[in-house]
């Protein structure tokens, strides 16, 4: 059975797109980011500078944050009173009378 002529077309241009090193791929988004996405994917695919300096920006942009867990703990720690032995306790005063 022979195939059709817009089905080799298709393996054809495929075929093209890989060899060039472009890959195909879903994804899933808003409607109305539909143009920003396509517009995006063509300029990183076009390569050069361009493509190199929104890779870079975009790539911060989406790497995680480093954790925020300790940083009170090290700020204190880091702090210039440490051991310097000082006397941090309270008087013990007796309590108010109150007369309800």
């Amino acid at each position: 059975m022979t195939k059709s002529s817009q089905t080799r077309a298709v393996k054809t241009y495929r075929a093209a797109l890989k060899t060039r090193g472009i890959a195909r791929f879903e994804v899933l988004g808003l409607e109305r980011d539909r143009v920003l996405i396509r517009a995006l994917a063509k300029r990183l695919a076009d390569g050069g500078a361009e493509a190199e300096r929104l890779r870079e920006s975009i790539g911060r942009q989406m790497t995680p944050q480093p954790s925020t867990k300790g940083r009170i703990w090290q700020a204190l720690r880091d702090s210039p009173l440490v051991g310097a032995d000082l006397d941090l306790t309270r008087e013990v005063w007796a309590p108010r009378p109150v007369d309800l």
